[in-house]
């Protein structure tokens, strides 16, 4: 389904094939030969997308940009079902398996794999040619890689990366628990969401 949003209609390249029951919303650009299987949904919220030529992208998972970062997806790319890439940017030849989660701002270098449910968190950049193995965290710029069981190691980076200002805008707060103000985290993200009440099918 095409899904005009502020005037902003996706442009698809008349040789790519977007499945029926896939959703693509807004300032999208999907290049030539690229398939977007069923139940992907590829959403432009501010900046746009912009998908290259020859790219795979599989079943139920989400590609969206956010009013800060634009989501920029070179030429013969492969996104596994179930993943979930916000704001960022993927390089030429790379191959991200299913369940990857790749945050804003995170930069993935030219043929880089990303493998089942590995994590690239917010601003930080993976190299060409790098490997991030099943489950493990890429975490800084220049990323650096841990298992999932080194929270405490993983943290730490995280802090500096500023989670809180690069997908909310908001100050990060002291304390156990979550810490971002919630009020405002869901105020912010509810008022953005409807933004969609004008969009329209095409």
């Amino acid at each position: 389904m095409l899904i005009e949003h502020q005037s902003k209609r996706p442009n698809i390249d008349a040789t790519a094939y977007v499945a029926p029951t896939a959703v693509i919303c807004g300032d999208v650009t999907i290049g030539p030969r690229t398939h977007v299987s069923y139940g992907a949904v590829i959403e432009a919220h501010g900046a746009p997308v912009r998908i290259g030529a020859q790219c795979v992208v599989r079943e139920n998972l989400n590609v969206r940009s956010t009013s800060r970062n634009a989501v920029e997806i070179g030429d013969h790319v492969l996104i596994g079902p179930q993943s979930s890439l916000k704001g960022c940017i993927v390089e030429d030849e790379c191959f991200l398996a299913t369940g990857v989660k790749i945050y804003q701002g995170a930069v993935i270098g030219r043929r880089t794999e990303v493998r089942i449910d590995g994590v690239v968190h917010v601003r930080s950049a993976l190299a060409p040619n790098s490997l991030v193995p099943i489950k493990w965290v890429a975490v800084g710029d220049p990323a650096q890689l841990f298992p999932p069981d080194k929270h405490e190691e993983i943290d730490a980076i995280l802090a500096r990366m500023n989670f809180a200002d690069e997908v909310y805008g908001l100050e990060r707060q002291s304390g156990s628990g979550v810490d971002m103000d919630m009020k405002e985290v869901t105020w912010r993200v509810a008022s953005g969401l409807a933004d969609h009440r004008g969009d329209r099918e095409l």
